[in-house]
């Protein structure tokens, strides 16, 4: 076999073997979404607020990601059903009982939806049903 046709046939493995083990993946528990937090998975562990939770189950969530600006720096915004709360500190004023899901989005989904001002990202609560 000549060298070029090597590498393709490892390739070929390769794809047919990560094919596999995705096929295999999908037959056991759902899969655990990084961005989301429901109700259930907040209320299992008996919270009170919900900077609690998010400090708990997803502590990347209230951390920022470098200096985008040293004048006036962005920070991580907070949406109650698409009203703009401000910095992560809303968060303890929001009980868990309120709440149907929160979500996350990362700095270049939160810029492209609300504006460039959402560069550290945005935690997005909503009240109303998934």
């Amino acid at each position: 076999m000549k060298p070029p046709l090597r590498r393709f046939a490892l390739f070929g493995v390769l794809v047919l073997c990560s094919s596999c083990a995705n096929a295999s993946a999908g037959t056991g528990a759902p899969r655990m979404e990084r961005d989301l937090l429901t109700r259930e998975q907040i209320r299992e562990h008996g919270y009170t607020n919900l900077y609690q939770a998010i400090e708990a189950v997803r502590p990347r969530w209230l951390q920022t990601r470098g200096t985008d600006s040293f004048n006036n720096p962005t920070r991580v915004q907070v949406y109650l059903d698409d009203i703009r709360l401000g910095g992560i500190e809303h968060l303890r004023s929001i009980a868990t009982s309120e709440i149907t899901y929160v979500r996350y989005y990362d700095g270049i989904s939160a810029s492209a939806r609300w504006g460039l001002d959402h560069g550290q990202g945005v935690i997005f609560v909503s009240r109303r049903p998934l």
